[in-house]
């Protein structure tokens, strides 16, 4: 299994992901219209973001525990049945921390 290389992927999504995170901090800081028509169409638009926002922190969370288990030599086995994950598996989704077997 190619670690250094899902540890280069991981990295490079995580370094994405702080972008855009500090991309959507700066456009939410943005908004301070005194027009209230204005605001409420940019109240609309920072739902919008914010949510992004939280998916984005959510798959950061999952980069960092994947980080976390190839530091402690146990990336790409499965958390909950300690079964090898599938390096297609790993391709597609080089966060995952479960087999296919035991994936939710």
């Amino acid at each position: 299994m190619d670690v250094a290389g899902y540890r280069a992927r991981l990295e490079a999504r995580e370094a994405e992901l702080e972008a855009r995170l500090r991309e959507i901090d700066a456009e939410l800081d943005s908004h301070q219209s005194k027009d209230w028509e204005e605001l409420a169409t940019e109240r609309e638009g920072d739902e919008v973001l914010e949510h992004e926002a939280r998916l984005a922190r959510e798959e950061l969370a999952r980069i960092q525990a994947a980080c976390k288990r190839i530091e402690e030599g146990e990336y790409g086995y499965c958390v909950k049945c300690g079964a090898e994950i599938e390096p297609g598996r790993l391709d597609l989704v080089p966060d995952t921390p479960f087999c296919r077997k035991c994936a939710p």
